[in-house]
């Protein structure tokens, strides 16, 4: 088994998460994965670095896939002594113009934005050694602000929330989209918002959990990449990816014993944000 240092970044293939497993292969003392669903499309962007000198190695990982993130972690588990850093960077988003029913777009979104994400944390938190550092990709339209409802915006920055409630209020908002009546019960109209504040959300509760997890110094944060000209953006963004990638890598990298920078929401300039009040 490897004693290599192991980065993992999700949806690698391409914007911001093609920027950050850029930076990290200069920056990160071990080996990045490159992960993404498609496998052609990953070993492509791994050509990619390869030409600029850089050495990723890949591995196919559909977050959406139970078998896929078993495999993958069962992989990291018989190869490597454990996970130093995991970027969970692979999302969705509805384009404006999108013509499905938003209980459609609701049920989809937060099934990859928000369960997808929690499935690749159960999996791969239990390898997480000692030091190691989680960047859950949000959004500006994560913040807590994004909600209307004063009783869903008490409930989800409660210091005492559980996992099991957050899915809970996620699956509330899924049923009320799918419904029509998500507005009376203080939803946004937007689903992708509601995907980033559960990521934001799920970020605090893991800290938490970390804080009284007997290996020491692990972090997480979540974090607000800016405007970025990608895909996703339909490459509206005023931002590079290389940018976007900026503050994830940072965050990535976070000295030892940090103790400021944990379990926060981060925006694209390094700084960190009230969520309850930005």
């Amino acid at each position: 088994m490897a004693t290599t240092r192991l980065a993992i970044v999700t949806g690698g293939n391409k914007g911001i998460g093609y920027a950050i497993v850029k930076d990290l292969c200069r920056l990160f003392d071990g080996d990045v994965y490159l992960t993404a669903r498609d496998v052609g499309r990953g070993l492509a962007a791994v050509d990619r670095l390869n030409g600029l000198g850089l050495k990723p190695k890949f591995h196919q990982l559909d977050v959406t896939d139970a078998g896929s993130v078993a495999a993958f972690a069962a992989f990291v588990a018989d190869n490597y002594a454990g996970v130093d850093v995991l970027v969970n960077n692979a999302a969705i988003a509805f384009k404006a113009a999108a013509t499905e029913p938003f209980g459609v777009q609701a049920e989809e979104t937060i099934r990859v934005n928000y369960f997808a994400l929690r499935s690749v944390c159960d999996a791969l938190f239990p390898l997480l050694r000692a030091g190691a550092r989680v960047v859950n990709l949000s959004s500006s339209a994560g913040r807590l602000s994004v909600i209307p409802g004063e009783e869903l915006k008490r409930k989800l920055s409660s210091p005492q929330l559980t996992v099991d409630e957050l899915d809970a209020l996620v699956r509330q908002f899924v049923d009320s989209a799918k419904a029509g009546d998500h507005a009376q019960a203080g939803w946004p109209s937007t689903a992708y918002g509601v995907s980033k504040v559960a990521v934001s959300a799920l970020t605090f509760v893991q800290q938490r959990a970390f804080d009284a997890d007997p290996r020491a110094d692990i972090v997480v944060n979540s974090v607000h990449p800016g405007y970025v000209d990608t895909d996703m953006t339909s490459h509206k963004g005023p931002l590079t990816i290389e940018q976007g990638a900026e503050a994830p890598v940072y965050l990535s990298l976070l000295p030892p014993g940090e103790s400021d920078v944990k379990g926060r929401y981060v925006w694209c300039d390094k700084t960190v944000k009230d969520w309850c009040q930005c």
